[in-house]
């Protein structure tokens, strides 16, 4: 009598799974990964191939500030160049506006107090460049320090090489970081050294500013910070005035220092009618901006070298070690007790603020604070717990209405509960806990994001140096709300974070990215990383159907998807936990997708009407299992989903 064929359906659902033994993992979890890469589990149901990122401006971020010739008739192979933010590098290539060619940096002398660079080149200048001519790297070696996309400003900003940049439309970079001081201007002829009286001044200059006096030669460095009296002050400057300044010589402010600054951070709000970003670097005074204003807070010394910030209650929050400082209520640059500014301190080292349903949590590295209240007169500082805290402050992040952030034992996940004030503290990373540790390592970087539209947490890791390709992330997607078991994970490999940003505008997500090359990229745009294929894997766990002492005979294997494009790969089935001398069947090839164009989005002579795609990859597989695991392998194409497999076999005999 016939042995009659059954039918073995498997949902693909709850990503990647390592805390189960693999026998319990395929009887439990059949529709789980035992391996997965650059699979995001979706909303929508399957595994869903991620997308890929592209440049979000094709020119680099420049890397050592608005740099300009530092005095007119030099010649050979030295160049000396001011507003230098950041020491350049040998092997650094540049151009200077009015000079042909391209120049090579063999030497470098730099001196980080008047923001000058003595470069020694390869060849020998052209010709002499004017005083002031721009000098543009084309090629630098520093370090992108900050990434962050403003609804206010539709725009990108990016910290780098000391100076902070905006690109609204791809279209090249513009300096942000010059301060407005108002119409400065030169009070009084004759003025001779290393002080210069001026008036005309609405702001503060501050250390580190950089300047040109009309009719002077040379790039001037603010050295110390000026009293401003009534619009006037006295700048002390280096170096000393080539020439002695015309009255009411014009003063033009050419960029200010964020020299050293490492790991920015950032927050908007709104005091005055006008979307502003607040941004701490850990080594400078704070910075607020706009795409067209820019203006360093100086009010308190409590605040320079601050490592986080925070708009909460119409105050602004900055973490400096333990210390937590906030301004007077809507106005950002007002640290006076009495106008309702102050500080606090937390039980260790802060490691990050996040505004949550009407309270501010303050994570240290050791416990985690609340702030409750509305201003500085009722202000309490309570405490969530003692026993567990971040380890990495990039990592905190608000997904579907909780906080999820990395503990000293994996994604840690803080939500409210239903009681008033209550939290739940869970481990969203438990059912891939050993593919976790082995992810945190020590002395290495993480920064993390969310992709909104697609209920998504994703956490990077950076090591200097590391190979793009190499690169390790997490997603983590959240099917149900307050439910820190409902996260399910997908790997990635290929994507080098060191800083990221997301946010909403309008309709429009935009996620971006920098690491420790020169260009800031944006995630979920194209099928490439930046014009490399995407290799993908879906492994399932070693499966029992039905009975793990039954042997089963193997008939065939029809993968339903979800195409966005054409898509072709590999299935290969594995048999009885792949052990040692077990004859294994060959992979089968898949192919299938194409275009096609839907009802509504046909332009006459522009295609033809037909079918849908082929959505099912249907392969006659052979052999006999008492176990069986089916290994899909993709290298490229567009981004698809696997959505459910149906495996045809037949039950024989017991073990």
């Amino acid at each position: 009598m016939p042995t009659a064929w059954e039918t073995f359906p498997i949902e693909l659902t709850g990503g990647l799974v390592s805390n189960l033994s693999r026998l319990q993992h395929g009887l439990k979890a059949p529709g789980s990964a035992r391996v997965l890469k650059n699979f995001e589990p979706s909303v929508k149901g399957g595994y869903r191939r991620i997308n890929g990122f592209s440049k979000f401006d094709p020119d680099i971020v420049p890397p050592y500030g608005p740099t300009v010739v530092h005095a007119s008739g030099q010649t050979g192979t030295t160049l000396i160049i001011g507003c230098v933010y950041e020491e350049p590098t040998i092997g650094d290539t540049l151009t200077i506006t009015g000079v042909t060619g391209t120049y090579t940096v063999s030497g470098v002398t730099y001196d980080i107090a008047t923001k000058r660079a003595t470069l020694t080149l390869s060849t020998s200048l052209a010709t002499s460049p004017a005083d002031l001519a721009a000098v543009t790297f084309t090629y630098g070696q520093s370090r992108i320090e900050g990434v962050f996309y403003s609804a206010g400003d539709a725009a990108s900003f990016a910290l780098r090489g000391g100076s902070l940049w905006t690109s609204a439309t791809g279209a090249g970079w513009t300096l942000v970081s010059k301060q407005d001081y108002g119409t400065p201007l030169v009070n009084g002829g004759s003025q001779t050294g290393t002080s210069l009286i001026v008036d005309g001044l609405t702001g503060t200059p501050a250390v580190g500013d950089t300047i040109s006096v009309s009719g002077v030669e040379l790039v001037y460095t603010v050295t110390a910070v000026p009293t401003v009296t009534a619009g006037g002050a006295t700048l002390t400057i280096d170096p000393a005035l080539d020439s002695s300044p015309a009255d009411n010589a014009a003063i033009t402010v050419r960029g200010a220092s964020h020299t050293g600054g490492v790991k920015a951070r950032f927050a908007q709000f709104n005091f005055s009618g006008v979307i502003e970003t607040a941004m701490v670097d850990g080594v400078n005074y704070p910075a607020v901006f706009n795409s067209t204003s820019y203006k360093v807070l100086q009010g308190t010394t409590d605040i320079l070298a601050a490592t986080f910030v925070e708009e909460f209650k119409d105050h602004l929050f900055f973490a400096k070690s333990d210390l937590i400082t906030y301004c007077a209520p809507f106005n950002e640059d007002d640290f006076t007790p009495a106008n309702g500014a102050g500080s606090f301190r937390l039980p260790s080292t802060c490691t990050g603020l996040i505004t949550f349903r009407e309270q501010m949590v303050c994570f240290s590295d050791l416990n985690i604070r609340r702030l409750q209240g509305t201003s500085g007169a009722d202000f309490t500082l309570t405490s969530i717990t003692n026993d567990i805290g971040c380890s990495h402050g990039d990592s905190i992040q608000e997904v579907g209405g909780d906080i999820l952030f990395l503990g000293p034992d994996g994604i840690r996940f803080l939500g409210a509960t239903e009681r008033i004030g209550d939290f739940n503290l869970s481990l969203a990373s438990r059912q891939i806990q050993d593919d976790f540790t082995a992810f945190v390592q020590p002395d290495t970087d993480y920064c993390s994001n969310v992709v909104r539209e697609k209920n998504q947490y994703r956490i990077f890791k950076y090591t200097t140096g590391e190979d793009k390709t190499g690169s390790d992330a997490f997603i983590g997607t959240q099917f149900m709300d307050q439910n820190a078991q409902s996260i399910s994970w997908g790997p990635t490999k290929g994507i080098l974070a060191y800083r990221t940003s997301s946010t909403y505008v309008s309709d429009t997500e935009f996620v971006l990215f920098s690491n420790d090359d020169e260009y800031v990229y944006r995630m979920e745009s194209g099928a490439t990383f930046d014009g490399v294929a995407i290799t993908s894997q879906f492994h399932t766990p070693f499966m029992a159907v039905n009975d793990p002492t039954m042997r089963k005979t193997a008939y065939s294997v029809d993968t339903y998807f979800d195409p966005e494009g054409s898509v072709t790969g590999t299935v290969t089935p594995k048999y009885d936990f792949n052990v040692p001398n077990k004859i294994q069947p060959n992979a089968r090839s898949l192919t299938g997708g194409g275009s096609f164009i839907e009802w509504g989005a046909f332009t006459w002579g522009g295609g033809s009407y037909g079918g849908l795609p082929d959505t099912v990859f249907k392969q006659n597989v052979t052999g006999s299992f008492y176990t069986i695991s089916l290994q899909y392998e993709f290298d490229g194409g567009e981004p698809f989903v696997l959505d459910t497999v149906l495996l045809e076999y037949a039950t024989e005999d017991r073990k």
